[in-house]
């Protein structure tokens, strides 16, 4: 069966916090590492698993080494699927926004989505 992407994908590992709250409106996060990104998306290798829909923050930090700055990918999204190959286990996540900002050291973490989204 042939897959159609919105976008190419770009397999590349690096730092990623996600946030969330479960269904009773508890903040939930956790920290991985990306799979891949795209243009639309990206696979988080993350072992929690928030239900499908589930509207997410995502901050991937960027390699100083290709930006030349400190730089984070802030993204707001929601989980699309959650799958599990041999001993990775991730979310696959759609991006709804995104803004690339300087990283802040030692500031404040991402902001959670509003409760009920």
């Amino acid at each position: 069966m042939q897959q159609l992407r919105a976008s190419q994908r770009i397999a590349i590992e690096l730092p990623v916090e996600i946030r969330w709250r479960s269904r009773a409106g508890a903040r939930r996060q956790a920290r991985g590492k990306t799979g891949n990104i795209s243009g639309s998306g990206l696979f988080i290798k993350v072992p929690v698993r928030p239900h499908r829909a589930t509207a997410v923050t995502i901050k991937v930090l960027l390699p100083r080494e290709v930006t030349q700055v400190p730089l984070e990918l802030l993204c707001q999204g929601r989980v699309v699927r959650w799958s599990q190959r041999g001993q990775t286990q991730g979310l696959g996540v759609v991006i709804d926004e995104y803004e690339l900002r300087p990283a802040k050291r030692g500031g404040p973490a991402c902001k959670l989505p509003p409760k009920g989204s």
